[in-house]
C-alpha cells in the first residue's frame, strides 16, 4: 500500500491548492538510461533502491531517468541520506518543463559521439529555482527604467564529494528562465566549466593540473572551478593556538560560461551562472592514494607544529572536540555540500530572427532546425535583449536556504 501511494504521489503532484499531471508526456520508457538505477542505499540509508527508483521520468528519447525527490520518502519515512536541492513543484516553470530528467545531456553525447562518453554520479544534480526574480541591465541610472522579473529554474550536476571534479570539467547543465520582457530560454547540455584536467585553487587562484578528465577529448570551456587543496587546508584551517580556522577557504565556485550557436558559429544566447558550495565533504590531496581529502578528518589532526582546527565547523560537527571519530559520511558532520547558492548573470539572446526551437549538440553548439542523433532540442525567444550592449543580470538563490537535515550526509 506504501509502495502504491508512492507511485501515486509522483503521477500527480499538487502545488498549492492546485493539483495537475506532471508534463510533458512522453509515453512509456522503452528502456533505462545508464543514470538510472546506480544509487544503491549505504549503511546510513534505509530507503531500498527501489524506493528510490520510483522517483523517476521518461526523458525526450523515451529512456527512463532518475528525477528529483526529497532527503526522506514523504511516505515511508525512510532516509535516501542525499538532497537533490529545492523541490521543483513549486516553480512557475514546472508545469511547462515537467520533472527534470538527471543524465539526459551524457545519454545524448553517447549517441552523437559513441567513441566519448560522460556520465556521473547520482547524487551530484542539484535544483535550485525562484520564482518573479527582479532583473536589472546594468549600474546607469537610465537603465533603471526597465522593470523586468524572472522565472528561474536551473539544475547542475555539482558533486562535491569525489575527486570527479578535480579533472572533468564536463558536467550537465539545465536552465530555464522566462522573463517579463521577453527573454526566454529552455536549455539542456553538457557544460564546459573551464579547462580539462586541472581546477583553479580557492586560496590563492594557482592552476593546478591534476591528471587526464574522462573523455580525454573533452572541450575547453570559459569560466572555472575553484576547489580547496592541502594548500588551503594548512594554511587556513590548521592553525596556531588561540587562532580561529577560517572554513571560506573551502568554498567552491563553480562558474560557468555557456552559449548556444547555430551551425555558422553565431551566438544564439549565452548564460554564465555560478554555483556555490560552502562546505564541501572534499578538498584536494595529491599525497593521499585516492588524492581526495575530507574536511573531517583535519578537525582531529595536529601538526608537529601543534597547529590544529579550531572554532566554526570542526566545532559543530565535533560538538567542541567531544565526539572522537566522525567519519566523512556521518550526518553530524557539516561538511556534506547542502549549502548552497546559484548566482544568476547574463542572460544575452540574440535571436530575432528565429526560429525559436533549435537542435543542438550535447555541448550547444552546431544548431540546426532539424533534429540529428544525439541532438537535444533547445528553445530560445525569437528576441534580442542586448539593448545596446546591456545584458539581463539577476540576484543570488538560495540565499539562506540550505538542504541538510540529521540525516543528510555525504557523499551528498
Amino acid at each position: 500500500m506504501k509502495q502504491a501511494l508512492s507511485l501515486l504521489l509522483l503521477s500527480v503532484f499538487v502545488v498549492g491548492c492546485e493539483t495537475f499531471p506532471a508534463a510533458p508526456d512522453y509515453g512509456p520508457a522503452t528502456g533505462n538510461a545508464v543514470s538510472f538505477g546506480i544509487w544503491t542505499p549505504g549503511a546510513r540509508d534505509d530507503c531500498t533502491a527501489a524506493q528510490h527508483d520510483a522517483y523517476s521520468v521518461v526523458g525526450p528519447d523515451h529512456k527512463r531517468y532518475p528525477t528529483w525527490h526529497p532527503p526522506i520518502d514523504p511516505v515511508t519515512g525512510c532516509s535516501f541520506g542525499h538532497d537533490h536541492g529545492r523541490d521543483p513543484r513549486g516553480s512557475a516553470l514546472y508545469r511547462e518543463v515537467g520533472p527534470i530528467p538527471f543524465g539526459y545531456a551524457n545519454e545524448q553525447l553517447d549517441v552523437y559521439d559513441p567513441l566519448t562518453t560522460r556520465h556521473e554520479d547520482h547524487f551530484g544534480h542539484k535544483i535550485e529555482w525562484q520564482n518573479n526574480v527582479p532583473m536589472h541591465f546594468g549600474s546607469n541610472a537610465a537603465d533603471a527604467m526597465f522593470d523586468v522579473h524572472c522565472d528561474v529554474l536551473v539544475k547542475l550536476h555539482q558533486g562535491t564529494h569525489s575527486k570527479d571534479a578535480f579533472t572533468n570539467n564536463l558536467h550537465e547543465l539545465v536552465y530555464h528562465i522566462r522573463c517579463t520582457d521577453g527573454t526566454e530560454m529552455h536549455i539542456t547540455m553538457l557544460a564546459a566549466i573551464g579547462t580539462p584536467g586541472q581546477f583553479t585553487r580557492s586560496c590563492d587562484g594557482a592552476t593546478i593540473a591534476v591528471g587526464p578528465a574522462t573523455p580525454a577529448n573533452s572541450p575547453d570551456g570559459g569560466g572555472q572551478r575553484i576547489i580547496a587543496d592541502r594548500t588551503c587546508v594548512d594554511r587556513d584551517i590548521l592553525v596556531p593556538a588561540g587562532q580561529f580556522s577560517d572554513f571560506g577557504t573551502l568554498h567552491e565556485s563553480w562558474q560557468t560560461s555557456n552559449s548556444v550557436r547555430r551551425e555558422d558559429g553565431h551566438t544564439l544566447a549565452f548564460f554564465n551562472p555560478y554555483f556555490q558550495v560552502s562546505l564541501p565533504s572534499r578538498f584536494y590531496d595529491p599525497a593521499l592514494p585516492g588524492i581526495v581529502g575530507r574536511p573531517i578528518d583535519v578537525c582531529y589532526e595536529v601538526t608537529p607544529a601543534g597547529t590544529r582546527a579550531s572554532g566554526g565547523a570542526c566545532a559543530a560537527s565535533t560538538s567542541n572536540g567531544t565526539v572522537l571519530v566522525i567519519t566523512f559520511d556521518d550526518p553530524r558532520s557539516v561538511f556534506d555540500g547542502t549549502d548552497r547558492v546559484v548566482d544568476i548573470n547574463s542572460n544575452f539572446v540574440s535571436n530575432a530572427d528565429g526560429p525559436e526551437v533549435w537542435f543542438t549538440d550535447p555541448f550547444g553548439k552546431h544548431g540546426q532546425t532539424q533534429p540529428f542523433p544525439g541532438s537535444i532540442r533547445q528553445f530560445i525567444a525569437r528576441m534580442s535583449n542586448d539593448r545596446g550592449g546591456l545584458e539581463l543580470n539577476g540576484p543570488t538563490l538560495g540565499r539562506d536556504r540550505e538542504y541538510g537535515g540529521p540525516r543528510v550526509h555525504a557523499p551528498n
